[in-house]
């Protein structure tokens, strides 16, 4: 399936990368690569993931580095909608954090 980035999704991998980044660059890229390879297997096996309590958002869990990917399905294509840590409180779909 083609894979689409939503704006947001977009700058919270980049705020992920920022903030890991001076931390350990290293780690950063490590991290960044799981989520991508994730996202490819979104791609090809895209109802594979659970059904969170948003109509038609999906969620995979990158395990090693516990965040959560939340993606939609749109006919043909896959949307990501969201990325963040296991750690950060439940993502309420209808807030803006």
């Amino acid at each position: 399936m083609i894979i689409r980035y939503r704006e947001r999704a977009v700058a919270d991998i980049d705020e992920i990368y920022r903030y890991l980044r001076e931390r350990s660059p290293v780690g950063a890229e490590n991290v960044l690569r799981q989520i991508r390879v994730s996202v490819e297997f979104i791609a090809e096996q895209p109802l594979s993931s659970p059904k969170t309590d948003v109509p038609n958002v999906r969620v995979k869990i990158v395990r090693r580095y516990r965040y959560k990917i939340f993606y939609e399905i749109v006919e043909d294509v896959v949307e990501i909608v969201h990325v963040r840590h296991t750690s950060r409180r439940p993502w309420d779909a209808k807030s803006t954090d």
